[in-house]
């Protein structure tokens, strides 16, 4: 790092998000870059960047199995913003190899299945998008998991090369949801119908009162609800 991390991890620790993100992206020019699945966390930090119009390229990764809502939602929010969310998609070749081998469907057989299919349409085409960055901005919360729980601010992403900036990790679900409501932020219609971590449409459910946040993500598994691109292994 271009600064002592030290140094660096206290001045964070006594900012607002909006206010980390500023000083990240005067630190970086051009090297900082947040992605966003355009959930409820991520709106929030899109709002933060473009209320600021601070140099952090915004990006999304579209799997090929989005919901018609969420890919709505993108192109909403780029209008409310005027600004560009570039978008990255799984090799064609890849998804075709991965179909041919498992089935259309084949991660409802196995966990290893899911993952392959997770690694071809997520972990892959988010390596090419963080590729000459040194901050990676995401909307993870520690109360989302435990496996969430144990990241900090900022930390070391060894899969990734890459320091990730948390800006919202310490925020609870009530302070996420104020501030889209107090900032009229565009938000996915299936929150509404109780949909709180929306990722593929086959491999997201609504949830019900009382249930774990994540629990409507990869329903069918008993492993950690985590597709890789967070490792718990930093």
């Amino acid at each position: 790092m271009k600064t002592n991390l030290i140094e660096l991890e206290a001045q964070l620790a006594q900012l607002s998000a909006a206010g980390g993100l500023a000083l990240l992206a005067e630190l970086f020019p051009g090297k900082v870059t947040f992605s966003t699945s355009l959930g409820q966390e991520d709106q929030v930090i899109t709002q933060l960047i473009a209320s600021q119009n601070l140099p952090i390229q915004i990006f999304s990764l579209d799997t090929g199995r989005l919901f018609p809502e969420t890919l709505e939602l993108l192109a909403r929010t780029e209008a409310k913003y005027k600004t560009k969310i570039k978008v990255y998609y799984p090799e064609t070749a890849s998804v075709e190899n991965l179909v041919d081998t498992i089935g259309i469907n084949g991660f409802y057989e196995s966990v290893e299945n899911r993952k392959s299919c997770c690694f071809v349409r997520k972990v892959e085409p988010l390596r090419r998008a963080l590729a000459g960055n040194e901050i990676w901005v995401t909307g993870l919360r520690a109360e989302q998991s435990a496996n969430r729980s144990a990241m900090k601010r900022l930390e070391w992403d060894d899969s990734n090369q890459i320091w990730k900036y948390n800006p919202l990790l310490d925020w609870s679900f009530d302070e996420v949801l104020t501030y889209l409501e107090n900032h009229k932020i565009p938000y996915n219609p299936l929150h509404d119908k109780g949909f709180v971590s929306i990722g593929c449409a086959p491999c997201t459910r609504a949830i019900s009162s009382g249930e774990d946040a994540r629990a409507g993500r990869w329903w069918w598994e008993d492993s950690k609800k985590e597709c890789g691109l967070h490792s718990s292994k930093q």
